[in-house]
C-alpha cells in the first residue's frame, strides 16, 4: 500500500513522487549523483583581445612589405647551374663488373660445392654485359651548355634574346645531346629556333627556324 499523499518509495528508498504539472525539476531531484555544473567563465570579446595585445607588437599598414622566396633570394645566388658529366655512367658499370669478376671466382673456385652451380657464371655473364653498355655510353661530355649555346647560335643566324638549354641522349648508344631553344632579340620574337648540338663533337646535328607564332603582346603589357 502507498503511502497517504500519493509518494511512493523505491527499492532503494528514493523519493519516486511524480512531479507536479508546470514545475521544472532541479538536477539534483533528477538524479541526486549528478554533479552540478559550474556556469562557464565570461570569454573575453574582441575588443578585450585586441587590448590585451602589447603595443610593441603591433604593426602599422606601412611596415607590411612583401619578401620573396628564399630560392629567388639573390643573395643566396651560387653560380650557374652545372649539368653532371656524362661520364658519371661508368661509376655503376664499374660495380656491375666488380660484381660480375665476384661471381666468376665464385664459380670457378666453388663449383663443386652443392650451393654453387651454373647460376653464378649466367649472372657473371649478364652483369659483364651491363658493365660494357655502361662503359661504352659513359663518354665524357666535352661541349658544355656555354660552348653549346654559341654554336647554336652561330646555326640560326639571328641575333638571340632569350635560350635555354637540355641535355638528352639519343640512339642505342645513349649519346649525349643537346637541346637549345633560342629566340631573337626584340621585344616580341620575331623568330625562334630549335638546335640539336652533339655533346662529345660539338657537331649540329640538326635544327629549325621559323617565325614565332607566339603573341607576347600581353606580357608586355603587364
Amino acid at each position: 500500500m502507498p503511502p497517504p499523499g500519493g509518494a511512493t518509495r523505491g527499492r532503494a528508498g528514493r523519493d519516486l513522487t511524480p512531479f507536479r504539472e508546470g514545475s521544472i525539476p532541479s538536477s539534483s531531484t533528477l538524479h541526486p549523483m549528478l554533479p552540478r555544473c559550474p556556469a562557464p567563465p565570461n570569454l573575453p570579446g574582441v575588443s578585450d583581445a585586441e587590448s590585451s595585445i602589447p603595443e610593441s607588437e603591433t604593426m602599422s599598414d606601412a611596415e607590411i612589405t612583401d619578401e620573396l622566396p628564399q630560392e629567388l633570394n639573390v643573395s643566396e645566388y651560387v653560380g650557374p647551374y652545372l649539368f653532371p658529366n656524362n661520364s658519371r655512367r661508368r661509376i655503376p658499370a664499374i660495380i656491375y663488373l666488380s660484381a660480375a669478376l665476384v661471381c666468376t671466382v665464385v664459380w670457378a673456385v666453388a663449383s663443386d660445392s652443392p650451393l654453387v652451380n651454373g647460376g653464378f657464371l649466367a649472372a657473371a655473364i649478364a652483369l659483364a654485359a651491363f658493365a660494357l653498355y655502361g662503359f661504352i655510353c659513359g663518354k665524357e661530355l666535352k661541349i658544355d651548355e656555354s660552348d653549346a649555346l654559341v654554336i647554336a647560335v652561330g646555326a640560326v643566324g639571328f641575333p638571340v634574346g632569350h635560350a635555354s638549354a637540355q641535355m638528352g641522349w639519343r640512339g642505342w648508344l645513349s649519346r649525349p645531346t643537346w637541346r637549345i631553344l633560342l629566340y631573337s632579340n626584340e621585344p616580341q620574337p620575331d623568330q625562334r629556333g630549335l638546335v640539336f648540338v652533339d655533346g662529345i663533337t660539338g657537331e649540329v646535328i640538326d635544327q629549325l627556324v621559323q617565325p614565332n607564332p607566339e603573341d607576347w603582346a600581353d606580357l608586355a603589357n603587364d
